[in-house]
């Protein structure tokens, strides 16, 4: 239902790109395209808030960062809250622990702190950061992110891309297009350095 059918076995799947995800260059991630069911994500993408008619947001504006986000899942709507759920559930929460080689037993979040919907807007950034470590709420160590994007008929001259740095801050590894069902997972460490920092250039 929410995985593409061409990926018959998640933890095959897993098995085959652990490597790759423990390999890759400036810190350990991995890309997939076309990753989730085309038709279902499209739903997602319908079920998007108009944060401006929204009261479960927050809108962040400072020297670094001009993005909006959902507060918990109130903004969730139906297909939107099977999908997020079936994200937090044992056999995808498996499928990522394979993934990434991650030995301790992972933990979902259902407060969504800082997961959910987000929304860059035209001039929306997000300078290069290294995420927070610890859950604001549970105190639990904060492993992995994983980005799932949603923008249907992007242009790269939009800008957006997201920004993947070494550990020393001195180079830019990796850029990534956000275009709609592209997904990165990556190790959320104090030195995984990542973000769209050129403001994004997109019609209003």
């Amino acid at each position: 239902m929410f995985i593409n059918k061409r990926i018959k076995d998640l933890t095959y799947f897993a098995k085959i790109n652990s490597s790759q995800y423990k390999l890759a260059k400036p810190f350990s991630h991995i890309i997939f395209n076309n990753f989730f069911n085309d038709d279902f994500l499209s739903s997602v993408l319908d079920e998007f808030p108009i944060f401006e008619d929204s009261d479960n947001k927050q809108k962040i504006y400072n020297l670094n960062e001009n993005k909006i986000i959902s507060k918990g899942e109130k903004s969730f709507k139906k297909n939107t809250k099977l999908f997020f759920h079936y994200l937090n559930s044992e056999p995808f929460l498996n499928f990522l622990q394979i993934l990434t080689s991650i030995q301790e037993t992972l933990i979902p979040d259902p407060y969504f702190s800082g997961g959910g919907f987000h929304e860059s807007k035209k001039n929306g950034f997000l300078n290069i950061h290294a995420d927070f470590n610890k859950h604001y709420l549970t105190n639990l160590d904060r492993r992995l992110n994983m980005l799932i994007y949603l923008n249907k008929k992007w242009s790269e001259d939009y800008g957006g891309n997201l920004e993947l740095w070494d550990k020393n801050m001195e180079y830019c590894g990796v850029k990534v297009v956000p275009i709609f069902n592209r997904i990165v997972i990556f190790s959320t460490t104090s030195k995984s350095y990542h973000g769209n920092p050129v403001p994004v250039n997109c019609p209003d």
